[in-house]
């Protein structure tokens, strides 16, 4: 890291009318390195890149040098001439063209006033290489999976002598594999002298990838973080303003071998992906699932939620056989399932946050002639919007204008009033704030006092460490084994990999 940063942005504020965004805030990135940028929704991150990329001016008083010099970035032309580039979560590629036209689109090299293709193919040749890339200029966008799209993104960016590259949580929609094959060619960037600022609520990415984190919280820079200083206990108490030992919530008693169980499972199956899966779980217990990807943890779920055809299997609620059939059924007989993706097949993003939350019960709004009674259905949207602390200026707003934590929780409302006697919550974290999460898991601990039997299937160890009382760990469609609980065994990151990778066998 050279003495001197690359980027300096010092004392950047902005204002929208009478709100304010950000608050004289300094970043600062070195050439061959990557900088986290932390925060709760809402903290100012993505003003700040918006200003860095000239989609925003900052207020007067700020400053932006690149190599020490004042540079003016009023708009992304002159962003991108100063070597600034940014790839937003939502990628901006034109799908029916090649990777070459979306590399150089705009800036085609041409002969005789007609775009020259083999000369704009050997132009992007050797950037592609460069980042170590499989696929070949001519290849069709339309045909790349996510992960190989968001490497043409790159590419692009490295087509107009970008020093300065911006990754606005670039692995959201990624797979494991793609995951780790995009932060190869960040290795690869960094290698070349790129500054990478890279802005992720993962905190496993964070710690893999950084070598400087920032924080910014209620549009106010907190501090900035050394990779060797970075831990959870750090990064949450920054961004959120409190200790880590608030964090996970887990004031419910745990249940013990005396009280019966809510929800018995025994041999489901589906035959493929799950195999004659057994367990139980107790009113007001947190049960954890964890397992890699492919182990069959959703299926599980689905199965039992009747969403998935099962070919063996009994469900038992409170000693009685139940057969579901469908999620409606479930429903009915009090089995809630919470999917892990909310905006595909749980919300309905361009109705209100009333109409999501009602939608499951509006048989119960019904008067005389069929009327419904809309009255009522907005006095509950309105309690549950309080009881969950659901950040929105009204019950009448989008639910798709919401957080994706705040979506959660509407989500999570919507399944809690049909009053379930058991909840299965499948990565009810995913892509949600630090502060969000928090906020989850206290609404997952006050449901566990009130009774209710809660599992909760999640990829984030820590998250599963932090809130169950005990886990089950599934391999290839199989429960493997049990951490915590009756074993006696502590729960332990290390514990469940071990079950999860078929290093330790299950207990006799």
């Amino acid at each position: 890291m050279t003495t001197r940063p690359l980027l300096e942005m010092r004392a950047i504020s902005k204002t929208f009318g009478p709100a304010r965004a950000l608050s004289g805030v300094d970043l600062d990135a070195y050439a061959g390195e990557v900088h986290a940028l932390m925060g709760e929704n809402g903290a100012g991150k993505s003003t700040l890149m918006k200003i860095l990329s000239g989609a925003y001016t900052a207020d007067p008083g700020g400053s932006v040098l690149i190599d020490g010099l004042p540079v003016a970035l009023g708009n992304p032309l002159k962003a991108k001439a100063n070597g600034i580039a940014v790839i937003y979560q939502e990628l901006s590629l034109a799908p029916n063209l090649s990777v070459a036209q979306n590399m150089f689109l705009g800036a085609e090299p041409a002969r005789f006033g007609v775009i020259d293709r083999a000369g704009l193919q050997r132009l992007a040749q050797p950037i592609l290489t460069q980042l170590g890339i499989g696929f070949g200029p001519g290849a069709r966008v339309s045909e790349l999976s996510l992960g190989e799209r968001q490497m043409v993104e790159i590419a692009r960016a490295l087509t107009t002598k970008a020093r300065i590259i911006v990754m606005d949580e670039p692995t959201t929609s990624l797979t494991s594999r793609e995951t780790e094959r995009l932060f190869d060619v960040i290795e690869r960037l960094k290698a070349d002298g790129i500054a990478v600022i890279y802005i992720s609520h993962r905190m496993e990415e964070i710690y893999q990838l950084s070598d400087r984190v920032s924080v910014l919280r209620d549009g106010a820079y907190v501090g900035t973080l050394m990779r060797e200083e970075l831990t959870a206990s750090k990064l949450v108490s920054m961004m959120v303003g409190r200790d880590l030992s608030t964090f996970y919530k887990k004031e419910h008693r745990a249940a013990d071998d005396a009280r019966a169980a809510v929800l018995e499972i025994k041999d489901i199956g589906d035959g493929r992906r799950v195999h004659r899966c057994s367990f139980d779980v107790k009113a007001g217990e947190v049960l954890g699932i964890a397992g890699l990807v492919g182990s069959g943890r959703t299926e599980l779920a689905r199965l039992i939620y009747g969403a998935d055809p099962k070919t063996s299997g009994e469900l038992f609620l409170n000693g009685q056989a139940l057969s579901i059939g469908s999620p409606r059924e479930a429903l009915d007989a009090g089995i809630a399932y919470l999917t892990e993706d909310r905006k595909s097949l749980g919300l309905f993003l361009d109705m209100s946050i009333s109409d999501n939350i009602n939608i499951g019960v509006i048989g119960k709004d019904s008067q005389l002639a069929g009327i419904r009674n809309f009255a009522r259905a907005r006095e509950r949207a309105l309690k549950a919007i309080s009881t969950l602390s659901i950040r929105t200026t009204g019950a009448n707003v989008n639910v798709g204008a919401l957080s994706g934590g705040n979506q959660q929780k509407a989500l999570l409302a919507r399944l809690l009033e049909t009053k379930p006697k058991v909840v299965f919550l499948d990565e009810p974290t995913r892509g949600v704030d630090v502060g969000a999460k928090s906020e989850i898991y206290r609404i997952i601990d006050e449901l566990a006092q009130n009774g209710i039997a809660i599992v909760v299937i999640s990829s984030d160890l820590p998250e599963i460490i932090g809130i169950a009382d005990r886990v089950l760990v599934m391999r290839e469609g199989r429960i493997a084994g049990e951490v915590g609980g009756a074993t006696g065994a502590a729960i332990e990151q290390e514990a469940i990999m071990a079950l999860a990778t078929g290093t330790m066998e299950p207990a006799a």
